[in-house]
């Protein structure tokens, strides 16, 4: 389908059935609900909604098989609905767009309730039990997905519901599962409760817990990188890497999320969750296949490495002006900004850091993977004050992956310079549209392939990593320092990476090429 079309087509979900078939997740046909719990929210208008849209106008929702179903408390009618998430999913001044738009919101019908009542479950299940009646679906073949798009403090309740209004009447081929999304926990006591309650009521193979950068298009091409290339293989290890950086930064702060991100803080909005995700990827082992528990094995046991996080490898920061926010305390320590060092204690990796970084309000806006190799031994060029050998993976904006290297500045002198190989993907693949994270995993949890979804035990590894830092962050013990809004951060962040090893590139910067 080229970029300019909006028709809808009808299409199998998988490309090729017998890899699907091979590694956990064959075609499936029949009636599909999808359910977003707290469809009036932000999180479901936003993301939720026009991920769904953008596979179905793709043709991975078959209009003949798919209903959408909204369900909160707000007492809205199915157009209401409508009209309040038509605005997040296209323009509608583009007649194809509006076409196809109009077809997709047909599909979606609302139901108000509360998430602790009997009453309005019943009355979403019947709704759902209609459409499935109307696609002829027999008795237990179809399929619900529940997306639930809410604070986790309501999850408890809504799953119980729907454990006990919702579920498949039998097991004729169907399934039910359900989507949540993080934070899971605010530390491993409570994290843990959480999967307890959930865990009471579905099996683990019907819980997906969503973290949305394991969908972003370069962090699924991790172990490509790493197991499909020869050239990586003999260089991915404490031989010849001196330090690997992964790096989250913003140039706005908080905006309209003060009251939550105070509870919570950068290293649990970010750095505990996806940051730590990326570092289990660049830095497993090699699974025995590509089956989902097979590489969420290797995941764990990296987790289940990393040694506990010293106070002194910590640089915490809080932008000036954060406080000045009516729902932040005045005495707030809570950090806007985080360095904090991992090590690995294992064969590939001892003595390499591993640098977390995440910030906000600061100087760029970027997420990326930053692998820097050790010096050359024996510099007969005398270059090395020019900058290490670099492999840095651009997540976002300007997806990218490029190798910084030294090379003979073009000329009659022998005079070396940084250059770099460069793959940006807007260059190599012009009109190729790189599909939201959010699609590919909602995606993912039709097929039924949760390669990409935190499991259990995964979560409470990572959880027992942070927890005893962040409660001596919420003790008072480590302080949070002050920084400049569009700023690099707190200067004892700069000192703690030159501490750790990193050493960096004076006079050289990369810039997405033009196309």
């Amino acid at each position: 389908m080229g970029s300019g079309q909006w028709h809808v087509e009808k299409r199998s979900t998988f490309r090729n059935d017998s890899f699907a078939k091979e590694y956990g997740s064959a075609p499936e046909t029949g009636c599909l609900s999808i359910v977003v719990l707290g469809a009036s929210g932000d999180l479901a208008k936003k993301k939720t909604f026009p991920a769904l849209f953008n596979l179905y106008r793709q043709g991975f929702l078959n209009p003949d098989e798919v209903h959408i179903f909204g369900y909160a408390r707000t007492k809205i009618s199915d157009e209401e609905l409508r009209d309040r998430i038509r605005g997040y999913l296209v323009d509608e001044k583009n007649a194809e767009q509006a076409e196809a738009l109009s077809k997709f919101l047909q599909l979606i019908k609302y139901v108000s309730g509360p998430y602790d009542s009997e009453e309005g479950f019943q009355r979403l299940d019947k709704a759902m039990s209609e459409h499935e009646i109307s696609t002829k679906s027999s008795e237990g073949s179809s399929r619900r997905l529940f997306y639930l798009a809410l604070p986790p403090s309501v999850y408890p309740s809504v799953c119980k519901m729907i454990k006990t209004c919702c579920m498949n009447k039998s097991n004729l081929g169907g399934w039910t599962r359900i989507v949540v999304e993080k934070p899971f926990g605010k530390d491993l006591e409570s994290a843990e409760q959480l999967s307890s309650q959930i865990g009471e009521l579905f099996e683990e193979s019907q819980i997906y817990r969503i973290d949305h950068y394991l969908g972003k298009e370069l962090v699924q091409n991790m172990l490509v990188l790493r197991f499909a290339n020869r050239f990586f293989l003999p260089l991915w290890n404490r031989d010849n890497i001196e330090n690997v950086q992964i790096v989250f930064r913003e140039d706005f702060g908080t905006e309209g999320r003060n009251g939550y991100f105070d509870e919570y803080g950068i290293i649990r909005d970010i750095i505990q969750n996806h940051l730590l995700q990326v570092l289990c990827l660049v830095a497993m082992e090699k699974p025995i296949s590509l089956k989902p528990e097979h590489i969420r094995d290797e995941k764990v046991k990296v987790l289940q490495s990393v040694v506990p996080i010293k106070d002194e490898e910590v640089v915490l920061g809080q932008y000036e002006g954060y406080r000045d926010d009516p729902d932040v305390p005045n005495d707030s320590n809570s950090p806007t900004f985080a360095t904090t060092v991992l090590r690995i204690h294992n064969e590939r990796w001892e003595g390499v850091p591993f640098i977390l970084k995440a910030g906000k309000a600061l100087n760029s806006r970027k997420a990326e993977i930053r692998i820097q190799f050790k010096d050359v031994p024996g510099d007969i060029f005398r270059c090395q004050k020019q900058g290490r050998n670099e492999f840095v993976i651009r997540l976002q904006p300007s997806e990218a992956m490029y190798m910084k290297l030294t090379v003979k500045q073009p000329g009659l002198e022998m005079q070396t310079v940084q250059s770099e190989l460069d793959l940006s993907y807007g260059q190599r693949y012009q009109g190729v549209s790189i599909p939201e994270a959010y699609e590919r995993l909602i995606l993912d949890t039709i097929k039924g392939d949760q390669q990409h979804f935190v499991r259990r035990d995964e979560l409470k590894v990572a959880w027992e990593i942070f927890t005893p830092l962040l409660h001596r962050i919420d003790n008072g013990e480590v302080k949070s320092i002050p920084y400049k809004p569009g700023s690099r951060g707190p200067k004892e962040a700069d000192q703690l990476l030159e501490k750790a090893g990193y050493l960096q590139t004076h006079g050289y910067i990369w810039i997405p090429p033009t196309l």
